[in-house]
């Protein structure tokens, strides 16, 4: 039985679990969204805050789906 490496195994999987088809689904995972680290939200009110800071998830969600972030302001499905 050929075994494969650890990192192979891990980063194929931790790589597909940041698929999202929607917001719907992201938020699942991410309650209040997921944005690059430094990230502001673009609003005219009160800007969401609580989100999950992680860049690298942030990429890839973004890399399956770019509608994520629709505003383009560096955080994905943001919600109050």
């Amino acid at each position: 039985m050929l075994a494969l490496p650890l990192a192979a195994t891990t980063t194929t999987a931790d790589a597909a679990s940041y698929h999202y088809k929607n917001c719907t689904k992201l938020h699942k995972d991410f309650k209040h969204g997921v944005g690059k680290k430094g990230a502001k939200d673009k609003t005219s009110g009160t800007p969401v805050t609580n989100f999950k800071k992680s860049t690298s998830i942030y990429k890839k969600a973004i890399a399956y789906n770019k509608r994520l972030d629709a505003d383009k302001d560096g955080i994905a499905c943001e919600k109050r």
